[in-house]
């Protein structure tokens, strides 16, 4: 009997070229090949699921979440792209904007902040009144009343306001310390807090009803992670990120031909299932061990890059131009796990 693993199925349905629609429940649902649905001169808008988009090519992936209450925008891109990415989102709904939650402090995370929160309605009250959610819902569109809620980890503002480089203007106005939850348009959304991956304020934004993840830079299967030291970011605390973003992810079993299963929206790149993050999650506890390994045997930063420990994934990840090199890469990760060691051979105090 044939055994048709997961894996073999999406190599399968990728060489027939086919678009496999699943209709669950009388619904059809749209899957990764899915073409844009409206194409702007820089930017792409992809539909994920029925009110979810991704819109692509302003600095980091945007996701907008739609219902009749209004929009839940995941990271607004860079300051550059904002009115680009403003046109985009009407062209999904003329609703207004009700949250805005970032995934990190990074500037092509946050860059649209201002003008997308003012273009928004707070959906609580706000900077230019106080008014009950009923008196909001029946403005929806007057865009001159309120602001749009922009929402992080208690981390990301800390970070932002100390920076001489980013304006007051783009700051979050509401933050969180472990995990949020709230429920807008029918849909169940939770907030999870990455410590110590990419930085130290990195959120996971899940939509339970679309089964839909917003993962931010905590995978990026274009380029080896990114693990900002001077943020507080860890190789160790990237892995045990991925891990708890594959536990929210529901692979598409048993019938693994069919477009089932969760969908993650990343910080860059094209859309993620299951298969996708757990290779990517394979590949740097991969590399970490073997890096590990090579530290454990006291080789310098300079010999561990002779050795080239990331040599396997070079070609798929590594870049030796550009914001990300695979030299800054395992320079970071070596610096890190040094440090972990070190801390750990240090004596105790008495």
């Amino acid at each position: 009997m044939l055994m048709f693993t997961y894996r073999r199925a999406r190599a399968f349905i990728a060489l027939m070229g086919v678009a496999v629609v699943c209709t669950l429940g009388g619904r059809s649902e749209p899957v990764l090949a899915q073409q844009p649905v409206r194409p702007d001169d820089e930017l792409e808008t992809i539909q994920i699921r029925p009110n979810v988009y991704m819109i692509a090519g302003a600095g980091a992936n945007i996701a907008v979440q739609v219902g009749p209450i209004g929009l839940v925008v995941v990271d607004t891109g860079s300051v550059q792209a904002a009115d680009e990415v403003l046109a985009a989102i009407k062209k999904v709904s003329e609703l207004p904007i009700r949250y805005i939650f970032n995934t990190s402090a990074d500037l092509d995370h946050v860059g649209g902040n201002e003008k997308l929160s003012k273009a928004g309605i707070t959906i609580l009250g706000g900077a230019r009144g106080n008014a009950s959610f009923t008196d909001e819902v029946t403005q929806a569109f007057d865009l001159n009343y309120g602001l749009a809620t922009v929402f992080a980890h208690e981390e990301v503002l800390a970070r932002m306001s100390r920076s001489p480089d980013v304006e007051q203007s783009l700051w979050p106005t509401k933050v969180y310390t472990r995990a949020y939850s709230m429920a807008l348009n029918g849909e169940g959304i939770q907030v999870f807090h990455n410590s110590a991956a990419h930085s130290d304020g990195d959120s996971t934004v899940l939509f339970r009803r679309a089964d839909v993840i917003a993962s931010g830079d905590i995978v990026d299967i274009n380029r080896f992670p990114v693990i900002d030291v001077t943020a507080g970011g860890s190789i160790q605390g990237e892995i045990e990120a991925l891990n708890r973003l594959l536990d929210l992810i529901v692979p598409p079993f048993p019938l693994t031909w069919q477009a089932a299963g969760s969908l993650v929206i990343p910080g860059h790149g094209r859309p993620l299932d299951y298969s996708d993050v757990e290779d990517y999650r394979d590949m740097v506890v991969i590399v970490r061990d073997i890096l590990d390994d090579m530290i454990g045997r006291g080789m310098t930063l300079a010999q561990v890059k002779v050795a080239d420990p990331t040599k396997a994934y070079r070609g798929r990840y590594g870049a030796d131009s550009g914001p990300w090199t695979t030299d800054m890469f395992v320079e970071a990760v070596f610096k890190g796990l040094s440090a972990q060691r070190s801390s750990r051979n240090a004596p105790m105090s008495r």
